[in-house]
């Protein structure tokens, strides 16, 4: 068996670099692409824990739809007092510009990510909600692809969910939001994008054009791409694959190559919508996940069907004194950073390191979170010629259209490193197949 799974592996990698399944990372000023690597040994979910997560997950993104409207307009939440006012509106994420807008069909987060890991006792805890530009769904999709290509016979009697719907709830999704029946497009800002691989493949997949800012331009208020033989065609939807900062010159960073200039204005217009809405980050700020939970019984009227990992703000004086008395027992992270990055851990500090740490919290405690460290499951992988327990957690992946619907797969990531709980593929992890059991 081992035998079996390890020439699949071997298979499936080699198909990936065939393909160009890569991801890009910029580091020291430097781009690199490099393989993601994959692992045979898939991670396998009951259907009774996967019905609790769908349950939890469709609640939870519910509930950040409703925080995202709230925000921009009526602004309930900081009235009432469950988020504070300050709290909100200096999250880098705000943007004041979306103030009084509502997207297509009132949806913000059309696509999200949520990052769980299951703890030893089978628990399920939620890290991190991604809803700006949520990326990996492309790579348990290719996997399962080039393992049946590679070994038909895996899957055979297998009861697992077929994860290849995933470009049909996008699609469908696309189709519900779209303005006036206009042509739907993945605005990619190119090849050297560390996720340039997902953005060709899902357009692929989706059955929709693959646009380069070049591609699209602004006239009265209404985009336009430009086709082959500069033919212009009305764009009904852009699901953009750039961060909001880059994308439209004329309203947020000048000097962006990448954007479409006064695209903002087409979409405040009511004209073209956009996936994922303008503003997102003021809802996955790691600072603003502490407030989830109270959103879900806010406006859900529900209790959380999920939890979340047991977090302190510093910006609270009571939460602050409890962080600075614990911080060798607990890991603390950047609210503003992603990918792994900014996410220290107290018991690898040495005293200077702590002092320091202490002090950046007191002079910034608005910029940290602190959690506790939850034991979460290793999986098996496969390193070299045996087996290894590993750390991993999982990404799953939420579609708000018509309705909101949970992909049953997910990108389930993992880290190589037998000492460390960072899984990104940016910190040097894999990934492998999600089996979700019918």
């Amino acid at each position: 068996m081992y035998t079996h799974l390890l020439k699949q592996k071997e298979a499936v990698n080699k198909w990936m670099e065939r393909y160009g399944v890569r991801f890009g990372i910029y580091k020291n000023g430097t781009f690199k692409e490099q393989l993601f690597p994959f692992d045979a040994i898939p991670r396998v979910i009951s259907s009774e824990d996967w019905k609790e997560l769908e349950r939890g997950l469709k609640q939870r993104v519910d509930a950040l739809n409703a925080f995202l409207r709230d925000i921009y307009t009526d602004k309930r939440i900081v009235k009432d007092g469950i988020v504070p006012e300050d709290f909100v509106y200096s999250s880098s994420g705000y943007l004041p510009q979306c103030e009084g807008i509502i997207p297509s069909k009132g949806i913000f987060s059309h696509i999200s990510g949520i990052d769980l890991v299951q703890s030893e006792d089978g628990d399920w805890y939620v890290l991190e909600d991604n809803l700006r530009i949520p990326s990996g769904a492309s790579y348990p999709m290719i996997a399962r692809q080039l393992t049946r290509k590679a070994s038909p016979e895996t899957f055979d009697g297998a009861r697992i969910y077929d994860n290849r719907d995933y470009a049909k709830l996008i699609r469908g999704m696309m189709d519900h939001v779209n303005i006036d029946g206009g042509l739907e497009v993945i605005l990619t800002p190119g090849r050297y994008n560390s996720a340039y691989f997902e953005h060709s493949y899902l357009a692929e997949k989706a059955g929709v054009v693959l646009a380069f800012p070049d591609d699209l331009f602004v006239e009265d208020n209404k985009v336009y791409y430009k086709g082959l033989f500069n033919e212009r065609e009305r764009v009904g939807v852009i699901y953009r694959r750039l961060s909001d900062e880059y994308m439209d010159p004329m309203t947020f960073e000048k000097s962006s190559l990448l954007g479409v200039p006064n695209l903002f204005q087409a979409y405040a217009s009511g004209n073209v919508a956009i996936v994922n809405a303008f503003g997102n980050g003021v809802a996955d700020d790691k600072g603003i996940y502490y407030f989830v939970p109270k959103m879900v019984r806010y406006y859900l009227g529900e209790e959380p069907i999920l939890k979340n990992a047991p977090t302190y703000l510093p910006f609270f004086e009571e939460d602050r004194k409890f962080v600075l008395e614990n911080l060798p027992t607990l890991v603390i992270k950047d609210v503003a950073e992603a990918g792994g990055y900014g996410v220290m851990f107290g018991r690898d500090m040495d005293e200077a390191r702590l002092a320091e740490v202490r002090s950046l919290i007191q002079k910034e405690p608005r910029r940290w979170i602190a959690q506790k460290v939850i034991n979460f499951i290793d999986l098996e992988i496969m390193e070299g010629d045996e087996k290894v327990m590993r750390k991993a957690d999982l990404r799953a992946f939420v579609v708000s259209g018509k309705e909101t619907k949970v992909w049953p797969s997910g990108l389930t990531r993992f880290t190589r490193d037998p000492k460390s709980f960072v899984v990104n593929s940016s910190q040097g992890g894999g990934f492998k197949d999600t089996w979700v059991m019918i």
